[in-house]
């Protein structure tokens, strides 16, 4: 037999349901929690920023309170009352749990919390979209109030270049061009061995020789980037996301490795992450719509030599090398510069010296040889490209008032920028 009669089960759950629910000790009127996103990004989430300094310890973002993308305020309701704020897991964050004590009744108190990010899934957005992060608010752990902050995240190429804040004041971000150098990157161990078994070099030294070890190791890189076939690609300079910032698309270096395509930003980072796998230290040189690199040959930043990554488009190394194994497939006997189609003979003879043209044309310099020769002379070219316009600006380059022109050296920037990684 049941212990408990149809009509007193009933009354005992009326009994239940009509017990008066526990009054909130604190008003949420009174608390008046608010959680809000920086106001200068305008809503707008960038996985990029929050990457490259992920480590940071100092105000690097460039205005004052920006260290933390989120603010939370409340005013305390009682002296030594425990504020804490949980913000739910979302497509971008895991549950994150912040907590402060609220020593005086009646203050004002502002935090930033932070926020535990999904690095692994922000290097993954390659477009944009929409998501809500949830605030709690509780004190003394009551719950007093949830607040929902909705922000537009980018994609992780997505590089912010500036930001005008509602002063008119302009704040640089293009530091953060250091954070797509990659010098960490897994495929860069293979590469290294490409360029070693490619032999224009016989040993990666850094800075253990002299300077003109340096250059070759450098030339090194260049020679590999011609053989693997990267090439130039336009993009936009920059976007408007909003009506105060500037971006810039900037390729991850495994996307350059794979679609062999760069453009003078995305060359600049590609390179200069193999040169500071090998020691030295490369830096990029930004300009109004363009960028080009520099590496010291010396580990004392004494002497700066120039890079124009662009001048790999010059020379297709994949379509030559197929163009002259087919011709040697048709025609065996093929000596010299019979055994590369005409229009491709003349393409790069022209970065032969008269000596090496002859040899060529005689039969007595080999494919290998006219490929290293070609790539010397292109390599050069790229030496020497950006040197006037870089002797015109340096004076702009060493303004730290002239956000226009910029001098980023990768490695001093290591201090407050890491690489970005999946």
């Amino acid at each position: 037999m049941n212990r408990f009669t149809i009509p007193a089960l009933l009354l005992l759950i009326t009994l239940v349901s009509c017990h008066p629910a526990k009054p909130k000790l604190f008003d949420p009127s009174y608390v008046r929690f608010e959680a809000t996103y920086n106001p200068y990004l305008e809503n707008q989430f960038y996985p990029s920023l929050v990457m490259g300094v992920a480590s940071l310890t100092d105000q690097r973002f460039g205005f004052n309170d920006t260290n933390a993308l989120f603010s939370v305020s409340v005013t305390a309701p009682a002296s030594n009352s425990v504020l804490r704020i949980t913000i739910d897991s979302s497509n971008l964050n895991y549950v994150t749990i912040f907590q402060e004590v609220l020593p005086v009744k009646d203050i004002r108190y502002t935090f930033h919390p932070s926020v535990k990010w999904k690095y692994d899934q922000l290097y993954k957005i390659r477009q944009q979209g929409t998501t809500d992060l949830t605030f709690t608010c509780y004190i003394n752990d009551e719950e007093v109030d949830i607040k929902n902050v909705r922000i537009n995240y980018r994609s992780a190429n997505d590089c912010l270049l500036s930001i005008i804040d509602a002063d008119g004041r302009f704040h640089d971000f293009r530091w953060l061009f250091a954070a797509y150098v990659n010098e960490e990157h897994p495929f860069i161990d293979s590469i290294l061995t490409d360029i070693m078994q490619q032999g224009v070099i016989s040993r990666i030294t850094g800075y253990q020789k002299d300077a003109q070890s340096v250059v070759s190791q450098a030339e090194a890189i260049w020679y590999y980037a011609l053989e693997r076939g990267i090439t130039y690609s336009s993009i936009s300079c920059t976007s408007t996301p909003t009506k105060r910032a500037t971006l810039q698309h900037i390729r991850f270096f495994d996307q350059v490795y794979h679609t062999r395509q760069a453009n003078c930003i995305d060359a600049c980072v590609f390179f200069a992450s193999i040169m500071r796998k090998i020691g030295l230290k490369p830096v990029i040189f930004v300009e109004p719509c363009h960028a080009y690199l520099g590496y010291y040959t010396d580990s004392r930043r004494r002497t700066l030599r120039l890079l124009e990554t662009t001048i790999t488009s010059w020379a297709d190394f994949p379509a030559l090398t197929r163009n002259y194994n087919e011709t040697i497939q048709r025609n065996p006997d093929a000596k010299g510069s019979d055994r590369i189609s005409k229009g491709m003979n003349t393409k790069y003879t022209k970065y032969l010296t008269p000596d090496q043209r002859q040899r060529w044309e005689n039969g007595t310099l080999s494919f290998t040889d006219f490929k290293r020769a070609v790539a010397h002379s292109l390599f050069q070219k790229a030496t020497d490209y950006d040197l006037d316009n870089y002797k015109n600006n340096r004076k702009y380059f060493s303004d730290p008032t002239n956000p226009t022109y910029q001098q980023l050296d990768i490695e001093l920037l290591r201090k407050t920028v890491q690489p970005i990684n999946g």
